[in-house]
């Protein structure tokens, strides 16, 4: 079980950090995290400790962006019947459209290596 609390480092992780947001700035974590593919600490550890956070194409964040463009797609059939667009969710979109385009660079320099 302690084998849980240790990082790649082996380091003990025992101190707990704890913080409040909005559930709009809630959902946008939770966004990020998944399509990241990494766990929500991961995630938050290397955003604030500022190293970057590197996508790694695999089925965790390809279900990732799939759970976030059918958000979205919900979000604008919601803005199409006439509600107002939020910068949410072009933050969502931006965030999206990023990730897709390093997997595909990645995808592109592989071939390419072939």
């Amino acid at each position: 079980m302690s084998a849980k609390n240790l990082d790649r480092q082996h380091r003990w992780r025992n101190v707990t950090v704890a913080f409040r947001v909005s559930p709009e700035e809630g959902e946008m974590i939770n966004s990020c995290v998944r399509v990241s593919g990494l766990t929500k600490q991961d995630y938050i550890t290397r955003k604030l400790t500022d190293r970057t956070v590197v996508v790694q194409g695999n089925p965790k964040v390809f279900l990732g962006l799939q759970t976030e463009m059918q958000e979205i797609l919900e979000e604008l059939e919601r803005i199409d019947a006439g509600s107002g667009i939020y910068e949410d969710l072009l933050e969502r979109i931006a965030l999206i459209t990023s990730v897709m385009e390093e997997m595909k660079e990645e995808s592109d320099w592989k071939k390419k290596r072939k």
